[in-house]
Order: structure tokens, then sequence, then C-alpha cells
């Protein structure tokens, strides 16, 4: 059986196994959004030698847009499958995370927003019920829309350059991310009430959304600061984490995050008195991962010390 507050190296659809059943109070977790970001975000086997390779545009770009990803109409008719590939992957560990919460214990996904319905429909198959979708308002996001005038310019066509002035390809600025939230079912012809006596879980604490400057609405607004960016590319704000950590828990109660990336839910959870279990595939951010517990510990111990120094 995996310990707590402990990260371990390793696939999650392998470890997840050696968690007891019902035993855990909270998943919260930033999943590959399956859209070929990077190496580990490759959900789907339609891989050809322009994946992940980079133009001199993109390489100026810098650090945010470094790698291709396939266009949304893809290169081949074997492309239209990843979003089916993406949903059977989901089913892979979705029946995991349902065995191992408690009844009425909530879940917590950030999901790419091209993706959001195949991540629901594969936890909802597995037997969650889908509880409402927040909007994570970023209030401040990267945008890669290019203007196809630019394009007929390379191409010395300055008649459809001047007829599309003004358009552009690829999305809007993506300054919302979809937060779901799932929930294991209590049991059934009981209450959240009757939950909360048996499980201390199914209900959320409209006092933690003010404690963070926020309305008791769907829509959250928190930006990143410093300290909330540079260890993963999909790194996301601690204070967002801790907010959803206290939504839906008490001190004491455990946190899992299957997909922990360079840390940040495990870190909220220890700031917050809450138990923790991490499970991260990739070496690089593992080692980020339990540097900064350690860290947090170090800085605890001797905040300790100073505090005995003084008596």
């Amino acid at each position: 059986m995996l310990e707590l507050n402990r990260i371990y190296h390793g696939d999650c659809l392998n470890l997840l196994k050696n968690i007891k059943e019902s035993s855990i109070d909270l998943i919260l977790s930033d999943i590959p959004y399956g859209i070929s970001y990077d190496k580990w975000d490759v959900i789907h086997s339609n891989t050809n030698s322009s994946l992940l390779g980079h133009s001199e545009a993109q390489l100026k770009a810098g650090k945010i847009f470094k790698n291709r990803g396939k266009p949304l109409n893809g290169w081949s008719e074997s492309d239209k499958k990843i979003p089916q590939e993406y949903y059977n992957w989901c089913l892979q560990w979705a029946g995991d995370w349902f065995n191992v919460l408690k009844p009425g214990a909530s879940v917590f996904v950030f999901a790419g927003r091209r993706m959001t319905h195949r991540c629901i429909s594969a936890l909802e198959d597995k037997g969650f019920i889908f509880k409402d979708m927040i909007a994570w308002n970023k209030t401040k996001a990267p945008h890669r829309a290019q203007r196809i005038s630019c394009v007929f310019d390379r191409r010395e066509d300055t008649y459809n350059s001047q007829k599309w002035e003004g358009w552009k390809v690829g999305n809007l600025r993506p300054i919302f991310e979809p937060i779901l939230w799932l929930m294991k079912p209590y049991k059934v012809g009981g209450t959240i009430a009757d939950n909360l006596i048996d499980n201390e879980l199914g209900a959320w604490n409209e006092e933690i959304l003010a404690k963070y400057g926020q309305l008791p609405n769907n829509l959250i607004s928190i930006s990143s600061n410093k300290n909330d960016t540079g260890l993963h590319p999909t790194q996301k704000p601690l204070s967002l984490m801790e907010l959803l950590i206290e939504l839906t828990t008490k001190p004491n109660q455990i946190v899992l995050d299957p997909f922990c990336g360079s840390g940040t839910t495990l870190l909220a959870a220890k700031n917050l008195d809450r138990k923790f279990i991490g499970i991260e595939k990739e070496k690089e951010y593992y080692d980020i991962a339990s540097s900064r517990i350690i860290s947090k510990d170090s800085i605890s111990n001797n905040i300790q010390n100073e505090l005995f120094k003084n008596l």
C-alpha cells in the first residue's frame, strides 16, 4: 500500500492499484490534455516526423510555443481517432479513481477545452457524477493566432493578403481553463447530510471562497505570481490549488494527485494540514516535486527551531 505524505515515481496506471479502496477524500489533478503539447502529452498513436518539431517562428516565440502540435484538421484521416484514443486513455485510470475515493468525495480535474467532453464521459462511464464545470479565469494568457495575411505575404499573394486583412487562424486568447468537478456517489436513498456524518464529505465550504476573494460562483479568478512559474510548463497557481482543497476537505483528510507534475497540489495540501499522496511518471518533475516538499519540511523545522530558541 502507498504511504501517506509521499511522492511516488511511476505510472499511476500501476500505482493506483496500491491505494486502499475508499480511503481518499479528494482527487485534485492537472492531467495531460492530450493536445500534444510535449512528449508526455501525446496520448495517441498517430504520430509522424513533424509532431513536436518546431519552426523558426516558434523558436523566436520562446518556451511557450516551442513544439509543433497537430493542426485541428489533422495531417491524415487517422488523426480523427485522437479524441477516441484520449477517451480510452481516461477510461484506464477513471475506474481506479472511483475505487480509491470515499463516497461523496470530490474530484477536480484540469482538462483541456478540446478534450474536456471526453474526460467527463470517461469518468461518468466509470460511475462518477458530473457536478459542475468551474471556469478558471487566468486573467492573462499568451496568444498564438496568426494573421492569415502573413501567410499570403510569404506567398507574395498581395491580392489575398489585402482581401483577408484582419483575419486570423488559430483560437481566441485562452483566458480561461475548465476545472471539471465530479463526485463519487454516496449511498442510494441517503442524503448529503447523512454522508457528512458517515464520511465527512459531500458539501462545500462557502466561507473558503470569500477567504480567497471569490464569490460563490462557478467562475474563479486567480492569477499566477512569480513563484507559480518556471517549474513545469503547465504549472498552476498554488493559491488556486489551496482554494480547491479547502473548498471540499477538512484538515487531516487525504488528497491524491495521480499526475502531480511539479507537486503544487501536494505542497498546497501540506500547507493546509492535509495528508497527501502524489504520483509522477516523468523523472524530471518527480525530482522537482520531491525537492519542493523537502524544502517545505526544512523551512518548517527551521521555524520550529527558532521558536524553541526563544522560549
